[in-house]
């Protein structure tokens, strides 16, 4: 069974995660330069079946879209130009940030390791993809 794949995508990083063959479990994947996005995906899809790629939405809390949407859509656009095959679903990522913070400090991290914006961005991607897996069943 092809996995699902979750993009955290900024401007500078861009954090992934994927599920487990059985789209059971979200689990993150890594974090990389965003201008490094397409070729590493390449290279992933041409080993690793993927069945959907759900990308974070940045909306402000009153669902107005932030400065970083137009980025989301370009990506969104670019994702579908180089794999027309994948279908691409946004989710909202609201809080996403805030909560892959605290699962750090929830997980025992210390303070040094929080400050690892890369690991924000793949722990954001697993909680995209853990909630996208939720409100699928």
């Amino acid at each position: 069974m092809p996995r699902l794949m979750a993009i955290d995508y900024g401007k500078k990083r861009t954090g992934l995660a994927v599920t487990d063959p059985l789209q059971l479990i979200a689990s993150g994947l890594t974090t990389i330069a965003t201008h490094e996005l397409i070729p590493f995906l390449k290279k992933y899809f041409s080993t690793e079946p993927v069945e959907t790629i759900i990308i974070g939405e940045p909306k402000h809390l009153d669902g107005n879209a932030t400065d970083a949407t137009p980025l989301v859509i370009e990506c969104i656009r670019i994702l579908k130009k180089n794999f027309p095959e994948i279908p691409v679903v946004k989710v909202d990522e609201r809080f996403t940030s805030k909560m892959a913070f605290q699962t750090m400090i929830d997980s025992g991290l210390k303070k040094k390791d929080r400050r690892n914006k890369a690991l924000v961005d793949e722990i954001s991607a697993t909680i995209i993809l853990q909630e996208y897996l939720q409100n699928k069943i």
